[in-house]
């Protein structure tokens, strides 16, 4: 008896053993499938309130460029002298309009606010009261204000000039379109969507068909002001709308978190050797120099010639492989290790294009500098010492301020620029004619050089309002006293069309993309600097 109870008891033992494995598996099942639900659930949400915070913003953006091309349009009748209502300026206010999708009218007013004459009288049948009854609200330009047209269906947008004290234009813009697409269809049945100017004014909504105290029950609001324009975007979306949103993959997170259960054992294992968390990586590749220069050629658009570079940093791991900027930079800026990596990208590159720099006067390198860095106290004597270090001339080091932030306080800004050309060095303002650079931005400030943001290069060759956008740019460039140079010019088509916009360099894959030095010091070597490059010459 005793015997066969000491046979039974490993069989039991070894049951219990399984039983224990079995609940442990199923539980490890169950706790992984429940935290990945919550997780997925809960980075699901939090990666659309982002998505719908930058899609609130491309709202804003979109009547911000609405009104710049309405403002684009009145521009070039003042520059021509167009403000009077006879025959040939009605006809330029009309091929304004056809020029321009979103403008439906222009008009002149009188001292008093009443009609002079109108682009198209006809559309004057569509307004339903007097605009002299309508409230403006003042631009950052002091001439400029918005203000909101009632029509006896929906609602257009008034962007008031006033070239004197006797005479007004208005350029009458399109709301219909504004909001048009915007919303992906899956949030569309709980979605509000208002343009206003000032507090209260709505020029373009959109909600949906049902009830809108039902559509939008439990709202999660988004909000976003143009720096510019008294505009505004306000989103609202309903809570369950939100967290169901982008959810397509939960059976799919479900059935990988079991798997994960079944693999406990090894996961927990890794688990507690999980690689550091991304910043850490940045301070180690930082201490290891692994942030390298690579240089894109900036060319002459009349003559080929390399004239300088801009220095972009790349991280290289020591496996060589390269991760793209766009994996770390915003990561360095929002943790505060932009500076440091500016720093060694700066260090690294005067040390490497010395021979070139010194051989070479009129050489430049730009590099990329946020708007925060520039501010720091000490910033410009910190760049006169490490650029006398490195025993280069000021006179060759461009300095490009970002747009990835704005600058908040155009007053101290200039007076640092100022600083800085005195002491010999130049100051570019990178991808102008989006973000923050407005045209008061551009002429406050006092810099040297604009480089066209790649947005409206890739249109100038099949876009009339690009094209009006870079003349524009360049007209304000030879007026201040500054250089142009293109962004992202990427064919001889590109090539031709900005040399008869008047833009004095380019930079972009037609010559070469960004690569590291020693391939930009042989480039240079093959092509010459002072040699013409047929592939980027005007045809």
């Amino acid at each position: 008896m005793r015997a066969a109870s000491t046979a039974r008891e490993p069989a039991m033992a070894l049951n219990n053993r399984r039983l224990g494995q079995s609940a442990t598996v199923l539980i490890s099942i169950g706790l992984f499938a429940a935290s990945a639900y919550l997780a997925y659930g809960a980075l699901t949400e939090a990666q659309n309130r982002r998505q719908l915070g930058e899609l609130n913003m491309r709202i804003l953006d979109r009547a911000e460029r609405s009104v710049d091309f309405a403002f684009i349009a009145l521009g070039e009748l003042v520059e021509k002298g167009i403000v009077s209502c006879e025959a040939p300026a009605l006809a330029e206010l009309q091929r304004q309009v056809y020029q321009r999708g979103t403008l439906k009218d222009i008009r002149v007013i009188n001292r008093d606010g009443s009609l002079a004459c109108s682009a198209f009288v006809e559309t004057l049948g569509f307004d339903a009261r007097d605009m002299r009854e309508a409230v403006k609200l003042p631009a950052r330009n002091a001439a400029v204000s918005l203000f909101r047209i009632d029509q006896k269906e929906g609602v257009a947008l008034g962007l008031a000039w006033q070239i004197d004290e006797n005479t007004c234009l208005v350029a009458v813009v399109s709301t219909d379109a504004l909001l048009f697409d915007m919303l992906p269809a899956e949030l569309r049945e709980g979605t509000q969507v208002t343009l206003r100017i000032g507090p209260d004014q709505t020029v373009a909504s959109y909600a949906p068909e049902t009830d809108a105290a039902t559509a939008v029950s439990r709202p999660v609001g988004f909000s976003a002001t143009s720096p510019r324009y008294p505009l505004a975007s306000d989103l609202r979306v309903d809570l369950a709308t939100l967290r169901h949103w982008n959810h397509d993959l939960g059976p799919a997170v479900l059935f990988l978190a079991g798997l994960l259960g079944l693999l406990f054992g090894v996961l927990s294992a890794r688990l507690l050797t999980r690689p550091p968390d991304p910043v850490t990586l940045i301070d180690r590749a930082l201490a290891a120099r692994q942030f390298r220069p690579y240089l894109q050629p900036i060319f002459s658009l009349s003559t080929g010639a390399i004239t300088g570079c801009e220095a972009l940093a790349r991280w290289v791991r020591p496996d060589g492989s390269v991760v793209p900027p766009a994996q770390f930079i915003p990561l360095a800026e929002a943790s505060g290790r932009i500076a440091p990596l500016t720093w060694q990208i700066i260090v690294q590159t005067l040390a490497e294009l010395r021979p070139l720099l010194r051989r070479d006067k009129s050489f430049r390198v730009g590099f990329n500098i946020v708007p925060e860095q520039f501010m720091t106290p000490g910033f410009a004597a910190a760049l006169r010492s490490c650029v006398a270090e490195a025993r280069v001339s000021p006179r060759q080091v461009l300095l490009e301020l970002t747009e990835r932030q704005a600058i908040r306080d155009l007053d101290a800004a200039a007076g640092v620029v100022a600083t800085l050309r005195e002491a010999g060095f130049k100051v570019a303002i990178d991808d102008a004619g989006t973000g923050h650079s407005g045209l008061s931005y551009l002429q406050k400030l006092g810099v040297n050089t604009i480089k066209i943001d790649k947005f409206f290069v890739d249109s100038v060759t099949k876009d009339a309002a690009a094209r009006t956008v870079i003349e524009m740019l360049v007209r304000l460039a030879h007026e201040l006293g500054m250089t142009t140079v293109a962004e992202g010019v990427e064919t001889a088509q590109q090539i031709a069309a900005l040399t008869v916009c008047g833009v004095d360099h380019g930079q972009g894959y037609v010559v070469a993309p960004p690569m590291p030095v020693t391939a930009f010091l042989t480039l240079m070597a093959e092509r010459g600097a002072m040699h013409g490059l047929p592939e980027a010459k005007v045809a």
